[in-house]
């Protein structure tokens, strides 16, 4: 990432969380990042623009800090526990920001649906990092349950004051132990259907 983007960056987290998401316009992100409108218009020409690049920055983060080798006594439970800990505490000086885009999401559908992709990037890049399958259509329900759990989570992320985010590190535990087991009964299920035999002729009514 260039300086400039960077400034671009840290601008707009630091101006949508004193001012709020929808008070912050690009001229005002550009002004504070020494740029020029144009300048900051070829890299980021909206603030949704502006959103992602976050998100890639923290999801780039979070994987520079994964393990090259997986250790065979972990889990995949274990590994997505720890990825998802280190995005929550990559996102810890940004709090404020986040919390301004969670606001405006919720007060605008369209934005929502602009931001969703980008998150969906995010989720299977945490998945990636746990040495779990993102791509495909059971990728995408793995994707969508982990924005689920991240979003039920980021409620209590929002309000843990704590050192260590122990009430978030508790609520993210609970919810992918509870994903875990709905993810065994769904295999289960799938991987051990009911076969049914196929009736016999001199069984069959027309005999």
């Amino acid at each position: 990432m260039t300086p400039a983007n960077e400034a671009a960056l840290d601008a707009f987290t630091r101006l949508i969380a004193e001012k709020g998401f929808a008070d912050v316009a690009l001229r005002d992100v550009a002004e504070a990042a020494g740029l020029g409108l144009a300048e900051l218009y070829k890299v980021y020409p909206d603030k949704v623009a502006l959103v992602s690049a976050f998100m890639a920055k923290i999801d780039a983060e979070v994987l520079a800090g994964t393990p090259t080798k997986s250790d065979p006594e972990e889990t995949a439970r274990d590994r997505l526990f720890d990825a998802m800990m280190r995005r929550y505490d990559a996102l810890r000086p940004h709090r404020e920001a986040l919390a301004a885009v969670r606001r405006a999401s919720l007060r605008d559908p369209m934005l929502a649906l602009a931001i969703g992709p980008a998150l969906r990037r995010s989720m299977a890049a945490m998945l990636e990092a746990a040495s779990v399958p993102s791509e495909g259509l059971t990728g995408a329900l793995r994707q969508n349950g982990l924005l689920a759990i991240h979003a039920a989570v980021s409620r209590v992320y929002d309000k843990d004051e704590t050192t260590d985010l122990s009430k978030t590190m508790a609520a993210l535990d609970s919810r992918l132990k509870m994903a875990e087991r709905w993810a065994q009964l769904f295999d289960k299920y799938v991987k051990s259907p009911e076969v049914r035999k196929p009736t016999d002729e001199a069984d069959s009514p027309a005999s």
